[in-house]
């Protein structure tokens, strides 16, 4: 962990997930019923909140975090949690800083992560809970079987989305070879994308957490966002009133910022691409550049894409050239003129 950036609460539920020396740590104190009070953090930053207690200086096990939180006292490792620093350490944050838990221990993590910016684990001796304290967030460790079900669920949402999502884009893909497309259909392929992008955001959450656990969801995950991503960019530039790749990512971020009920607002959608807000925005016939279908040529490298959209400017202009004007664009070449030329024909015969 970086010591200069401040650690996140999602940074911190990796720290602790499934496989790592830390939860194996942290699962050998709940199964003892030992409870534990647990500080991660930068040297200098908690040393002045500690008394009494001893010195260990000593590498981070987690049998040995289990040994020592036998003792009374909280257990303070270093910001990267490899050694353990001290043990069966008093400690005394400011008595003035708020705390809403009631019992000793946790009221301790709680303003001690406040004061400190630190993390801080709690681990209850009679419920079995581990609370995690980071500034002002706290968090209770999710039990696995709970972890699993809730990614299961995410992950079907994520299929369902991502379905919708590739039949709304043949469709699109369909109109633009007939040049029948609108700003409508568009914006509705953008919604979709957008689903997917934010629900696979959540699966990611689930996956941080499960650590070792989450391997087969990471995989399921991963084949169901495949391509999604540059889908999303090349669709921006195809149809963006700046087809850069730099306002591209500009408006993907506006997008990604934008609130639900925005979002399938689609005027809104129409407005952040650039176009005018009136009322028969989406109603308008918008012809793609070509981005987004030449993408899908094998081979293909981003800079080729770029100057052929750059010479034709449109689809139906690239789908009217044949192979001797399409060699005529610098980086071509017969070979590479003849799978464009072909290989557009397989895609607009492939949605037909």
């Amino acid at each position: 962990m970086d010591p200069k950036k401040p650690e996140s609460m999602a940074e911190a539920l990796a720290r602790v997930a499934p496989g790592t020396e830390l939860r194996e740590g942290l699962d050998s104190i709940v199964a003892g019923k030992t409870g534990g009070l647990i500080v991660v953090g930068e040297r200098d930053r908690v040393a002045a909140l500690c008394d009494g207690g001893f010195l260990l200086e000593t590498p981070f096990t987690p049998q040995r975090l289990f040994e020592l939180a036998k003792m009374d006292g909280a257990i303070v490792l270093d910001a990267n949690a490899r050694t353990i620093l001290r043990a069966n350490v008093h400690l005394q944050p400011d008595a003035r800083l708020p705390a809403s838990e009631t019992g000793m221990r946790h009221r301790t993590a709680e303003r001690v992560a406040r004061q400190t910016g630190v993390l801080v684990i709690s681990v209850s001796q009679r419920r079995d809970i581990v609370t995690l304290y980071l500034r002002d967030e706290r968090r209770a460790l999710d039990d696995i079987r709970v972890l699993l079900a809730r990614a299961d669920q995410a992950l079907q949402t994520l299929q369902r989305y991502r379905a919708r999502f590739d039949a709304d884009a043949m469709r699109l893909t369909l109109l633009e070879f007939e040049d029948l497309a609108t700003l409508a259909v568009v914006t509705g392929v953008i919604v979709r994308a957008s689903m997917v992008t934010r629900v696979a955001a959540e699966v990611s959450r689930y996956i941080n957490q499960l650590g070792s656990e989450g391997r087969l969801v990471r995989m399921q995950a991963d084949e169901l966002t495949a391509f999604i991503e540059d889908e999303f960019a090349m669709l921006l530039r195809d149809y963006s009133t700046d087809p850069s790749a730099r306002a591209a990512a500009a408006t993907r971020a506006v997008v990604g910022a934008m609130g639900d009920d925005q979002l399938v607002g689609t005027v809104a959608l129409a407005h952040v691409l650039g176009h005018p807000s009136s009322p028969d925005v989406l109603e308008r016939h918008v012809v793609p550049r070509g981005y987004r279908i030449l993408r899908r040529v094998p081979g293909l490298p981003a800079a080729v894409i770029g100057r052929i959209v750059e010479r034709f400017r449109s689809l139906p202009a690239l789908m009217a050239a044949d192979i001797a004007a399409l060699d005529d664009v610098d980086g071509v070449g017969p070979r590479r003129a003849k799978a464009v030329h072909d290989g557009l024909r397989r895609l607009r015969d492939r949605v037909r």
